[in-house]
């Protein structure tokens, strides 16, 4: 009981003294935790201006503990802490003017926020280990073990934590009293949101003070046995054997000439990310193997990454630049750069990781050097030339043409619907303004927007959707019902009723990924009406429906009379695919409306 009593002791202290340490973290993350239970208490979608606040608030936290390292780093900023605050305070209230009038929290929104933030943490760091005027500036190895070692232990004991309320709230709401069904995710966000931060930030050190000063320090970086042992003699022998292999892959292209289309690319990706952390979390440990892998590694990955960028390149010779081509080709210019200085000082300039990281980082976002500038020009590009190729555009000026090889429309409207979904139709000039590819494409171009490719083997995926603002015709029904089938759907579900003193089930035989039937029984279990769904959608399949955006309930209404029952169908929406593939089947979504005798 005692040793509990110190343990508790110790960790009060030491969020009491990360409160006061961090404080705009702290308040950005209790302002972050609040409106998470406020929209919690909602029990519905959070709102536009909450999302954006709490981006803001993300953005905020990292500021802080961006400020206060910086003051910790730097003599001269020693009297200066309010003014980086306020300066941090400031930058966040300006990313929130900044994404204040977008209509919607888009990916490009999110991608920004996320690189922002990413290049922040990089700041934190390495700002430790640069100042020649800190009073003992930091070693980047040790500073990156802290920080893996306290986030490995904040996440453990919330989980722990987590885990234990949890078991108490059940309890309670079992033997007790009933409780809130919300209790629980209030419960999630206290401890994830604020106590696994706060409790992160308490694990860490001032990592200029001197070592006299600094007891906790050597804490916080010394190498407990059990991390020593995963990193020395499972992680570093894994991604040792893992070199060999692509190594020999790269021997392979080398000797066949056959260069990869991409797919190695996200797998070079990760193993030199891997690779980098243990790297430098291999730094700090003292044996043979690790030293020769820190000798290895950085020139291995010189020749994977030249792999991975031709191989990225050939995807963009051939498809154009997307934001993840470019932050793949971003990560792989990064590589090259990390690998050539760690293999000029294999130890001692690790820190340049994170420098170099949070430079890209900061460009990636930047424009016109942008991911989503370049991705977007690229496109906008891309389809130019095909356009100008079938002289469909010439001097910037629209000659719609309806005889067009499938391939090629569905190229141009891959683009567009990639062009679309980021908004960023506006920005081509040949195209008239409010331009509404989904109803103005046949008109302006030649041909309706098309999904299916040229190869008579590929899926096809079909999508038909109900006209909702048009009413339907229920007259002469006593019953209406919306049930759902899908085509991996093992059991169907079926729905009981009374009418007139009789029991019914409607339901669902499913025969297979394409075919379901729908029918009507009694309480004996006879067949008293059924419709085939696969029968009545194949006409609208095959008149390609899924080309328009909606469909009126007139098409996509069937009847049927059988032993004196009626029985109408309307489709609400049919997702399918077509092919061989093994996700080729439909979905099917439908109103059933059912008339006894």
């Amino acid at each position: 009981m005692k040793r509990l009593k110190q343990i508790l002791i110790y960790l009060i202290q030491g969020m009491s003294t990360a409160v006061l340490r961090f404080p705009l973290t702290v308040l950005s993350l209790l302002c972050s935790a609040t409106l998470i239970c406020y929209e919690i208490y909602r029990s519905g979608p959070p709102g536009l201006l909450t999302q954006k606040l709490i981006a803001t608030f993300i953005v905020a936290a990292v500021l802080g503990m961006s400020a206060q390292f910086a003051w910790e780093s730097f003599e001269k900023l020693q009297k200066y802490l309010i003014a980086l605050y306020l300066g941090a305070s400031v930058l966040a209230v300006g990313y929130f003017l900044i994404i204040l009038p977008a209509p919607e929290i888009t990916a490009e929104i999110g991608i920004r926020t996320a690189v922002a933030v990413f290049a922040l943490i990089c700041s934190v760091l390495f700002l430790p280990t640069i100042a020649k005027e800190a009073t003992h500036p930091a070693d980047f190895n040790r500073i990156a073990l802290a920080h893996f070692k306290s986030v490995f232990t904040s996440i453990l004991f919330s989980a722990v934590l987590s885990g234990g309320l949890a078991a108490i709230i059940a309890a309670v709401d079992f033997l007790l009293f009933k409780l809130n069904s919300n209790t629980y995710s209030y419960m999630l966000t206290i401890v994830w949101v604020l106590f696994a931060t706060i409790y992160y930030l308490s694990l860490l050190p001032n990592f200029n003070l001197s070592t006299k000063e600094n007891l906790k320090l050597d804490k916080a970086t010394s190498y407990p046995r059990f991390l020593e042992i995963l990193i020395s003699y499972i992680a570093i022998p894994l991604i040792s054997t893992y070199t060999v292999v692509l190594i020999a892959y790269f021997i392979k292209i080398l000797v066949t000439l056959n260069w990869p289309n991409g797919q190695v690319a996200v797998m070079v990706l990760v193993y030199t990310a891997c690779g980098l952390v243990a790297f430098v979390l291999a730094s700090s440990i003292d044996n043979k193997f690790n030293a020769f892998y820190q000798r290895v590694f950085p020139k291995m990955l010189f020749p994977l990454v030249v792999m991975q960028l031709v191989s990225v390149y050939i995807r963009i010779n051939a498809y154009g630049i997307t934001e993840s081509r470019y932050y793949v080709v971003l990560f792989g210019i990064f590589s090259l750069a990390i690998s050539i200085v760690l293999s000029i000082w294999p130890k001692g300039k690790n820190r340049y990781i994170a420098l170099i990281a949070a430079i890209i980082a900061l460009l990636s976002i930047i424009p016109p050097l942008d991911a989503f500038t370049v991705s977007r020009n690229s496109q906008i590009t891309r389809v130019e030339i095909i356009l100008q190729e079938q002289n469909i555009l010439k001097n910037n000026q629209l000659y719609p043409k309806t005889d067009v090889e499938l391939i090629t429309k569905a190229e141009v409207t891959n683009i567009l619907s990639y062009l679309s979904y980021r908004s960023s139709l506006k920005y081509i000039k040949w195209l008239p303004k409010n331009f509404d590819m989904y109803k103005d494409m046949e008109k302006v171009i030649g041909f309706a927007p098309e999904y299916n490719n040229a190869n008579p083997d590929a899926s096809k995926y079909l999508y038909i959707s109900i006209d909702a603002q048009k009413p339907l015709d229920i007259a002469g029904y006593e019953v209406i019902t919306n049930l759902y089938t899908g085509r991996f759907d093992k059991v169907s579900p079926n729905m009981s009723f009374s009418l007139k003193g009789k029991n019914y089930v409607i339901g669902f035989d499913r025969k297979n990924n394409n075919e379901s039937i729908v029918f009507l029984k009694d309480d004996t279990g006879k067949v008293l009406n059924s419709i085939n769904l696969y029968e009545k959608a194949k006409a609208l399949i095959e008149d390609k429906m899924a080309s328009k955006e909606l469909v009126s309930p007139q098409l996509l209404t069937f009847d049927s009379l059988q032993n004196g029952y009626k029985m109408r169908i309307i489709f609400q929406n049919i997702n399918g695919t077509l092919g061989t593939n093994t996700d080729a089947g439909f979905d099917y979504g439908l109103s059933v409306l059912i008339a006894t005798p």
